[in-house]
């Protein structure tokens, strides 16, 4: 199977820095379009820890020519909406309009990142907004376990530290912090304005050279290597369930194996037909829910499993994550293999049909790569992936310190050392 044929994405750079990246798709009538922005939860200091989320929000409560009000009915009264998010190694601001409006979508893009008043009155309200947002996210276990997950892989520097922020700092967050935070890190060099749908390049760059050529170049702040240490953290809480992850120390997106790393995720926890679904879900019946994932930065990363369970069964379902994973990294299966690449495959192509993905994928290859990445490239990196590269991967993981965070009723759960003595074999 090969990919279908596109147009490939155009880059161009304003003389400030600011790149600009367009994937036109024809046979649609929408644009998706953002400013996607290179710094994160992981670019704050300690002391402010937040900052990032905080000021996402509030970069949509009003500027020198708009109330938070008019932001909100000049894109609604056009039929699009706008939005936005904060990872650890970016933020983004991002709206979907017909391809009409792609003006008034890029004027009030430029606008609340250039023109933000950070209303005092506005602030207050934002932040109870923020801090009704961690207290429903405390409220559930599944999100609160991966948060201690993080610390613990990362414990000590700000790769470790919650996105949301924590709610001491966020209510005590003054508005100076949010100004001076957005002038030094949110450089015209550490932005992408992307867009894909029904758009081409050169109207895309005149609206950014009108809009946006007069934000300036900043040297921002190099963030904190990423230094993973692992360890576990356990908290015993009167729950239905016991929420577990295991990680171990991932690699960095930019690993020549994130593939093989893609493709092993995939059969150890990817799907119903993945192994730990068969083993632990299917056969056993230790859990409902049980999955792998990978989170990649620029200079590391993290691997792991996560399942919720019943108290009475903690000791089995640790001895079986623990040997199907190992059991994985080394005797990975042709027919398998196999059918993870048709899964990876299929998740590639099938992420094409939509504006706002092709977007957001656009904007992440320019923040981490420097460029679009083309989807045969990016397919003939699956096809790439043999057993070998598996078993390799799979080596690469298991040699690390594992990291264990479990929430719940966990008093059965054994001994770290045990645990990690069945993961590192």
């Amino acid at each position: 199977m090969t990919a279908p044929p596109a147009t490939a994405p155009t880059i161009s750079t304003l003389a400030n820095g600011l790149r600009v990246a367009c994937d036109p798709m024809d046979g649609v009538e929408t644009v998706s379009l953002g400013l996607w922005v290179g710094v994160g939860a992981r670019d704050e200091t300690k002391a402010q820890n937040g900052v990032s989320h905080l000021l996402e929000h509030m970069a949509f409560k009003g500027t020198e020519k708009r109330t938070a009000r008019d932001i909100a009915e000049e894109i609604e009264a056009v039929g699009g909406h706008l939005n936005a998010y904060t990872t650890r190694e970016s933020t983004a601001f991002y709206a979907k309009v017909l391809k009409e409006h792609v003006p008034l979508a890029i004027d009030i893009l430029a606008d609340i990142l250039q023109n933000s008043l950070f209303d005092e009155d506005e602030l207050a309200r934002e932040r109870d907004v923020v801090l009704q947002e961690i207290g429903q996210a405390r409220d559930t276990p599944d999100d609160v376990v991966f948060d201690h997950f993080q610390e613990t892989a990362y414990p000590d520097q700000p790769l470790g530290r919650p996105v949301l922020g924590r709610p001491e700092i966020v209510e005590a967050m003054p508005r100076e912090t949010l100004r001076n935070y957005m002038s030094d890190g949110y450089g015209a060099d550490r932005m992408i304005l992307a867009a894909a749908g029904r758009i081409d390049h050169d109207t895309l760059s005149a609206l950014a050279e009108q809009h946006l050529a007069g934000l300036q170049a900043r040297p921002g702040n190099s963030a904190v290597a990423a230094r993973y240490q692992g360890g576990e953290y356990r908290h015993t809480r009167k729950l239905e369930q016991a929420h577990i992850v295991f990680g171990l120390p991932g690699i960095a997106n930019v690993d020549t194996d994130i593939y093989a790393l893609g493709l092993f995720s995939t059969m150890l926890g990817g799907g119903m037909s993945s192994r730990l679904f068969q083993e632990v879900r299917e056969k056993r019946g230790l859990v409902y829910s049980i999955y792998s994932f990978s989170s990649a930065y620029r200079d590391g990363g993290l691997f792991g499993v996560y399942a919720g369970t019943g108290a009475d069964k903690l000791d089995e379902l640790t001895k079986v994550v623990a040997g199907e994973l190992v059991e994985l990294a080394q005797s990975a299966g042709e027919e398998e293999i196999s059918r993870a690449r048709a899964q990876m495959r299929a998740s590639v192509l099938m992420s094409r049909e939509g504006t706002g993905a092709r977007a957001e994928q656009l904007a992440g290859q320019m923040l981490v790569f420097g460029r679009p990445i083309p989807v045969a490239e990016i397919l003939t990196k699956i096809d790439e992936v043999d057993r070998a590269a598996i078993e390799r991967i799979g080596a690469r993981l298991t040699k690390g310190p594992l990291t264990l965070a479990a929430l719940g009723p966990i008093k059965a759960l054994p001994a770290y050392d045990d645990i990690a003595g069945q993961f590192n074999r």
